[in-house]
This record gives C-alpha cells, structure tokens and sequence, in this order.
C-alpha cells in the first residue's frame, strides 16, 4: 500500500524567495478575476508558499484536463527504458487487427516519437474516433484516418494522439497507465489519491481525465527538475527528462505566446526557459530550471495565458534573487494565502419570500431553445441554515445542499450545465444568499472538478425563472435559462 509524503516546507526568505513577490502574483490573479483554486510554490525542492481557495482544498483531488499528458509521456518514458517498446517503433505495428484495408505510407511511417510530440501527420481534428462508423473503436477510428503530411513535419496538438499512447503502454505491458505507473511513479513520490477515467476498452484515457491534488502536480513537476532522481534514488530513467522537455517540433514563432515556443515530449516549452505540463482551464506544472522552481497551480480561468503572464511578471522575479532575507510581507503571504476564497455572490441569508415558496413544485415544459437540461420539476426547501435544491430531469431527482450565506458540502449528479447528469455523485460545495427580494442566488463549486457556475433562482407568483451563469466548458452553457409554473 503506497504511503502518503508530503514535500518539506520552509519559509520564503530562507530560500531567497521574495513573499511580496507571490503576493503580487495573488493580487494580480485577483485583479483580472482569475479564479484560483490551488497553488504551491516550490524552490530547492521545498514548498515555501501554499494556498487553496475555500471551498477547495489541499486533499482533494482537481481534474487535470491536458496535464494528463505529462504523466502518460513519464509512463512511456518508464516503457521504453524497460524495453517493452521504443521511441521509433512505428504505430502501425502495435494493432495490425484495427488497421484500415489500405494503409497509407504517412501512417506506416508513424513511430511512436510523433504520438509524444504531437506530429502524426493529421494537419486538422476534424475527426472523432469515439463516434460514428467506429464509434466505441478509438483506436481503428485514429488508424482510419490518414495523415496528410508526412510524420514529423507538422505540430498538431490533439488528446488521441496520447491516448495512443496509453494504448501501446497497455498493448505491451498488460497493464492500464495506474497499474503501471504505481509501483514506479506514485509509491515512490507518495502519491495516493490519483486517478484515470478510461475507455469503453478499459485503457486510461491518456491525455485527459486524469485527476490529482495540487502537490501530486509540484512533485511531478519536482521529479523532472530533479531529473528523475528522488530521495536519492533513480525513479526515471536516466536521460528521460531531457529528452521529454526538449524541442522536438516548432509550433508557432509569436515570441510573447507560451503556446508558441516549441513542443517536447508531452511538455510545453515556455518563455525565460521553462518548460510545462498544462490543461484545460488553467491547471499548470511549470518548471524554471534556472531557479530551482516549480510552480504547480490548479484553476478555472479562461484566459491561461493571462495566469502564465503573471507567473513571468511576479513569480519569476519572487524565485529568482537568492538573498536570503527576513521579508517583511511574509505575514501578509501568509494571511492572503490562508483567506483565498473563491468569491460567493452578495446578498441576505434570508427572505420573505423564502418561506412563501419553500417546498413548492414548479414543472417546466419540454424547450430545446430554453430547456436544454429538459428540466422536468424544481423544488426548494428553505431551512434556517441550509436550503436543499432538488431537480427532477426525468432520470430521477438531483439534490444540492447549499448554506445559506455560507458553504455547505454535499454531493449530487447535477452536473454544471444543463446537459445530462453525473454517472456518480460529485463533492460540491455550494453557498446560496438571497441578491434581490425574489432571488435566490447559489454558487457552486464542484471540488474535485473546476466547474463553479452560478445558479440564479427567480420566484414570481405562480413562477420560477432558472439561470445558470459563468459556467466554463468545451460547449459553453453560459446563460442557459428554464421557467418553470408552481404545481397546484
């Protein structure tokens, strides 16, 4: 059974980290309303700033999106040191039962290299191996597709090329990403609580849907910039993270965009000589060799180059003196890192009109346009500390506690759009106050997810008006809106 370890801590100032510095990137983040859910800090190998943004915390586990990636290209670094495949193995010769009736020469020459940077070939994602004549299929709908260009001559950042990736891992160790990387990467670093979505066939999905807690990502991070060695012991193969944090590709010349300054194995290459895993909607693994510093942030933000602009402007800077100093806003750091909060709507924990409607039915009709959740009943109990929400979409009821002018913890399978429900619960903390006389306003955030939109609930007099706002996604749900008529 692997044991937890948790990172040494000290203080900024021992290391010559400035705490102004990380206060400055905080406050920044907080100017340009970047929703923050986690970040560490880590110089020389130890954390000297940590802070979560309530409700969210250090033990839960935040989905990674695209930062997935980074692990499954360690997975594949551990393969191919231990033999089961290499670097230049071509792609085709993996699944000679899923390939096409005609293989082209540009899939023939596919080595498994151009899956780990991102240049297969393909010039668009204009497909979808999950869905149509070989839906369910992932691995014959990649193969279907013939590569336009030949391999190694085009960037072309997309999630199928890694999951054929955790594919060939499986093909040729027997054993999922998790099973694999257990004994080799997570019993090691002391990472518990991380897991992988899979695939109809049972394989991890490899550049997504992996999820793990803000330090399992700085001791990745750490790991790498240790390159390879942990506690002493070699845990990566020797060479292995130069090789995966180098240029192998060009993706773009636009000096100021992080996105634009070359693509390794799985690892974004970055400004002032840094390399990164990132994801979706903000979640980050940022090395600075040079300073010794890994930077590992959890978020839900839209603008991603926004949060790596104040890492460059404020962060950078805070790492990068190495005077050892008594800093004079260690206490201030201190304070804003324990009273991060992600913001809660304002308004009274009560109203008249609370007690008028608690308990009511209200049924909505069938709309496409207007009910896109095809909502079927709303009820509200309104208690003197906490309101229970409950939604009938016609699977069943989903059920949401929120504290009245607090938050309250709970779990549901209403999902943050209005689109399907959860398959399984999800932890969800949600804070509701009253923002006008009839208007019931919730926020939630779901904590092991990044999803916090805000649910606005208008009681007329025989009538419920629904909203959901600020919700980020693939397929933005922002503004979608549902009335409903009380049940008589």
């Amino acid at each position: 059974m692997t044991t937890e370890k948790k990172l040494p801590r000290k203080s900024p100032g021992t290391l010559g980290v400035s705490s102004k510095g990380i206060l400055a990137f905080l406050e920044g983040a907080e100017a340009a309303s970047l929703e923050l859910h986690g970040l560490m800090v880590v110089k020389s190998g130890n954390v000297v700033a940590e802070g979560w943004a309530a409700p969210y915390a250090p033990n839960y586990p935040h989905i990674l999106y695209s930062l997935s990636k980074s692990f499954c290209s360690t997975a594949a670094g551990l393969a191919i040191a231990e033999g089961f495949f290499t670097l230049d193995d071509k792609v085709a010769s993996f699944f000679p039962e899923e390939l096409p009736s005609v293989v082209s020469p540009h899939l023939s020459a596919m080595k498994v290299r151009h899956l780990l940077a991102m240049c297969t070939g393909h010039v668009d994602e204009k497909y979808d191996p999950m869905e149509g004549e070989d839906g369910n299929r992932w691995i014959k709908g990649f193969l279907a597709k013939p590569p336009e260009k030949e391999p190694g001559t085009h960037f072309m950042y997309n999630s199928i090329a890694t999951y054929m990736v955790s594919a060939i891992v499986q093909k040729t160790t027997g054993k999922t990403l998790m099973e694999f990387l257990q004994p080799r990467l997570f019993a090691p670093l002391g990472i518990v609580s991380a897991s992988w979505d899979s695939c109809p066939h049972g394989v991890n999905l490899g550049g997504w849907g992996m999820s793990a807690t803000t330090e399992d990502i700085a001791k990745l991070g750490q790991l790498y910039l240790q390159k390879g060695i942990w506690e002493g012991a070699r845990v990566l193969p020797g060479g292995w993270t130069e090789e995966a944090t180098r240029c192998h590709i060009s993706n773009g010349d636009t000096p100021d965009s992080d996105w634009a300054q070359g693509y390794g194995f799985q690892f974004w290459r970055s400004r002032h000589g840094a390399y990164r895993g990132d994801g979706a909607f903000g979640q980050y693994c940022i090395v600075m060799e040079a300073q010794e510093t890994v930077v590992a942030i959890t978020s839900n933000v839209g603008d991603m180059q926004a949060v790596l602009n104040l890492v460059w402007s404020h962060l950078l800077p805070a790492v990068s003196s190495g005077k050892i100093t008594t800093d004079d806003s260690n206490g201030l750091l201190s304070v804003k890192l324990a009273s991060l909060l992600v913001t809660p709507p304002e308004g009274k924990a009560t109203s008249e009109t609370a007690k008028r409607v608690s308990g009511k039915n209200y049924v909505f009709t069938a709309d496409e346009k207007n009910n896109a959740g095809k909502i079927e009943t709303i009820r509200c109990s309104f208690g003197e500390k906490e309101t229970v929400l409950i939604i009938n979409d016609g699977d069943g009821e989903c059920r949401v506690v929120c504290g009245n002018g607090d938050w309250a913890e709970s779990e549901t399978t209403f999902r943050s759009a209005f689109k399907n429900r959860t398959p399984q619960p999800l932890k969800v903390s949600a804070f509701g106050v009253w923002t006008s006389k009839n208007v019931f306003t919730i926020k939630l955030c779901y904590l092991e997810a990044l999803f916090s939109p805000t649910l606005a609930l208008e009681f007329d007099e025989n009538r419920l008006s629904f909203e959901l706002k600020g919700n980020l996604g693939f397929v933005s749900s922002d503004g979608s809106k549902a009335t409903g008529a009380f049940e008589v």
